[in-house]
């Protein structure tokens, strides 16, 4: 069970964990997302994103 959010700082190739947690939430769909499959965000908007389908969303909205 996800119960504590992290606090993340994203980088261009990985990311750092700032404050201690198990997942982040998507800004697209606002699902939970363990740190352990954060595979997709954004950099200078400092977002996740649960999948590709949420990272290609945001990308279409800009």
């Amino acid at each position: 069970m996800l119960k504590k959010l992290a606090k993340i700082k994203y980088l261009p190739n990985n990311f750092k964990v700032i404050q201690d947690g198990d997942h982040v939430i998507c800004a697209i769909s606002g699902k939970k997302i363990p740190i352990e499959n954060l595979t997709y965000w954004n950099v200078d908007l400092q977002e996740a994103y649960f999948s590709y389908v949420e990272a290609s969303v945001k990308r279409e909205k800009k």
